[in-house]
């Protein structure tokens, strides 16, 4: 089986080609700044756009919640480019550690839940996997 691989990787997190053809999506514990955060997330569209895959395990344990601003661009601007543009389908994420994260991450599936795109939440990586590797892209 072949290994995954580095894609991307600042400040902010790292993203991972993985062998069952989807991406995984880092987040580092430090607080981010507002320009690594938009990087690493332009990498994860560029990508999708590159690898043609629309699914992503999204590891939020270590994550800081998000800031306002950072949702709003999620919500208003990456996502509605990311599905558009990527095919972005399937988000599987394993949730933070910290409550106030849960919560963040929360907000933001309830903010983008007409753009068209399926977030389930799991308590660890495992899981998140398995369902991944399960979902059936719908194009």
């Amino acid at each position: 089986m072949a290994s995954r691989s580095v894609y991307f990787e600042n400040a902010a997190g790292r993203v991972w080609e993985e062998p069952l053809n989807y991406l995984r999506l880092d987040y580092y514990a430090a607080p981010r700044e507002e320009v690594a955060f938009r990087a690493l997330l332009t990498h994860v569209l560029q990508a999708m756009v590159r690898r043609g895959w629309g699914k992503m395990l999204i590891d939020q344990r270590k994550m800081v919640p998000y800031s306002d601003a950072e949702r709003a661009w999620l919500v208003d601007e990456w996502l509605p480019r990311a599905i558009r543009e990527g095919g972005y389908r399937y988000g599987a994420v394993v949730l933070a550690e910290s409550p106030f994260a849960r919560v963040s991450m929360t907000r933001l599936a309830l903010a983008s839940r007409e753009l068209g795109n399926t977030y389930k939440t799991f308590d660890n990586e495992d899981d998140a996997a398995a369902w991944l590797t399960q979902a059936v892209l719908a194009r």
